[in-house]
């Protein structure tokens, strides 16, 4: 190698090693803002948004739409809308609820998001979530059927006035649910089953071995649950009974401090084939 050449490679070398180590030190000190109250910088926000643009438009490429011009799904888009969505993202006329207001990112205005955004996109983000923004991954609390009504009526929004919003809302609070496909059950899927509980809030009591952030002790730690004799101290440790457990833990140990989630039927199949494969130690 020419001597210019390794001494540009060390001079790039270097330079990331000091960038490396300053870094980790505003991260380590405590120099970093991360109060709701401070934004992002400009270059932080932009990053972020080109990270998001690009891997959405990735993911969502082989992502097909149904018909979505049907009156009855959008609707019942329209119904779930409001029932799950307009507390963060309001609609025309109508602000978000308070808890929304504070949010750092702040919600997107769906108006925005319907004129700019594909349908697939808007399906693919409305099903998976988006990390460290306060937006859930839907597919825990609609079907997909669901998700691609809420599209559909997504797609009509930004033609609504305030007085169209309301009155669509007036119609659909005495109209019937339109009804959804329900997939059905599956064979349990341990990993599936290792995404389900961080959806639905496990980590936040439980620390579980090998899922990044479950290292709370409100509740009992779940290493070796496959090698417990009990569930709760009451019910006899086997997957099905793990599956009682979790769809309605009070109907297992009246009483009990472990809430009913919601868990679906696969869901709750998926984390008890999860929790029969953790080691010992958090």
């Amino acid at each position: 190698m020419k001597r210019w050449k390794r001494t540009a490679a060390l001079t790039l070398a270097g330079a990331a090693a000091t960038a490396g180590v300053l870094g980790g030190a505003v991260v380590y000190f405590g120099g970093y803002d991360v109060t709701a109250t401070s934004p992002h910088t400009t270059p932080v926000h932009h990053l972020l948004d080109v990270a998001l643009t690009r891997a959405v438009k990735m993911r969502s490429a082989d992502i097909r739409a149904p018909d979505l011009d049907v009156p009855a799904r959008i609707q019942n888009g329209s119904r779930l809308y409001r029932a799950n969505c307009a507390q963060c993202h309001g609609g025309p006329g109508v602000s978000p609820q308070p808890y929304a207001l504070g949010l750092n990112p702040a919600p997107a205005a769906l108006v925005a998001s319907a004129r700019t955004r594909t349908a697939a996109e808007i399906f693919w983000l409305t099903r998976q979530g988006i990390k460290m923004t306060g937006m859930p991954a839907w597919q825990y609390r609609l079907t997909d059927d669901e998700i691609w009504d809420v599209v559909a009526f997504l797609r009509v929004l930004p033609a609504m006035s305030a007085q169209d919003y309301q009155r669509d809302g007036a119609a659909q609070a005495a109209a019937a649910p339109r009804a959804s496909a329900q997939p059905a059950v599956r064979e349990a899927d341990a990993m599936a089953g290792r995404i389900a509980l961080q959806q639905y809030l496990c980590v936040t009591c439980h620390a579980i071995p090998g899922v990044p952030g479950a290292w709370n002790y409100v509740g009992p730690a779940l290493a070796q649950m496959g090698e417990r004799a009990y569930i709760a101290g009451v019910l006899p440790n086997t997957p099905e009974n793990m599956e009682r457990w979790l769809r309605d833990p009070a109907a297992v140990k009246p009483g009990t401090a472990m809430p009913d989630l919601g868990v679906s039927e696969q869901d709750a199949r998926d984390i008890a084939a999860f929790l029969r494969t953790l080691p010992g130690g958090p």
